[in-house]
């Protein structure tokens, strides 16, 4: 029986040194912390900009960080045209709807295409996902037409329409992965129960795809608080408009220059949402992408 000194050096495991897997690790986390601050490096430059003053963020060449720090920037885009308050609830507002039509519609296209046996089900589920393949720009003016006749041009519910149409294939792919990974014994004994289906998709499936719907409410937010296109086509008064809107309005400086100072403050006010909304949901967004992904 032989026993290993205290003094011995480490021996190598698997034919590679002890060390050789923290170094790799020390690489790896370098390698992130690098990706990281040149995905950040926009933001913080969007940021300086925004606290320069308007002379000296329009100074060529320019400077990268602020010799002198000022407010006008965000006084101004406070200021601008009918306040900053009205184009972000005209967002606001836009947004909850489109989220709230977008989560109607896709849970139950995705509830009925996932647990119902219903012919020809995935040529309706591909018929679905076709608009995916269209460029919705090539929509906009046959939406805008028939909006027009309707009466819903010009308004905050009829943009809401649009930014739905765009999201719900998506939205409808993502809930019925969701649905689909629930397992079918937690059905058949809700059934033994007594429960009926009614009474299974509100307490049994909704609790269990709770991420999913998460994901759908935020990718709902993010597409209809960035769209600019179509937000620009449906909306002629300035009382309608939503915030992309106001950021191209408020970067026009005098003589027709470009404001940057302005337009930069402009763009971390719109962030701010998105960021906040994304951080507080972050983990219920990374395994709601994977619902459905492994049975």
């Amino acid at each position: 029986m032989t026993t290993m000194s205290a003094d011995a050096p480490p021996r190598a495991t698997e034919g590679r040194p002890v060390g050789s897997r923290g170094g790799v690790h020390y690489l790896v986390g370098a390698v992130c912390v690098f990706i990281i601050a040149l995905m950040l490096s926009p933001l913080v430059m969007s940021f300086f900009a925004s606290i320069k003053t308007a002379d000296e963020a329009q100074s060529v060449p320019p400077s990268y960080f602020p010799h002198t720090l000022s407010d006008e920037n965000y006084v101004k885009v406070a200021d601008y045209g009918l306040g900053l308050w009205t184009y972000l609830s005209n967002s606001l507002g836009v947004a909850a709807l489109a989220i709230v039509m977008c989560l109607i519609l896709s849970v139950t296209a995705g509830y009925g295409l996932a647990r119902f046996k219903i012919p020809g089900k995935e040529i309706i589920f591909l018929i679905l996902l076709a608009p995916l393949m269209i460029p919705y720009q090539a929509l906009l003016i046959p939406l805008y037409l028939t909006f027009a006749k309707l009466g819903l041009a010009n308004s905050l519910l009829g943009l809401a329409i649009v930014h739905t149409v765009l999201q719900v294939p998506f939205s409808v792919y993502l809930m019925r992965n969701s649905f689909e990974g629930v397992p079918r014994e937690l059905e058949e004994a809700a059934v033994i129960d007594g429960s009926t289906p009614l009474q299974s998709f509100r307490l049994v499936f909704l609790p269990l795809v709770v991420p999913g719907l998460v994901t759908v409410a935020l990718f709902a937010f993010i597409t209809s608080w960035n769209e600019f296109l179509a937000a620009l086509i449906f909306m002629n008064r300035e009382t309608a408009f939503t915030i992309p809107i106001m950021l191209v309005a408020v970067r026009t400086g005098h003589l027709g220059a470009v404001d940057w100072g302005a337009l930069q403050a402009g763009v971390m006010v719109s962030i701010i949402p998105c960021i906040i909304i994304y951080v507080l949901l972050q983990r219920y967004y990374v395994s709601g992408l994977l619902s459905g992904a492994v049975k």
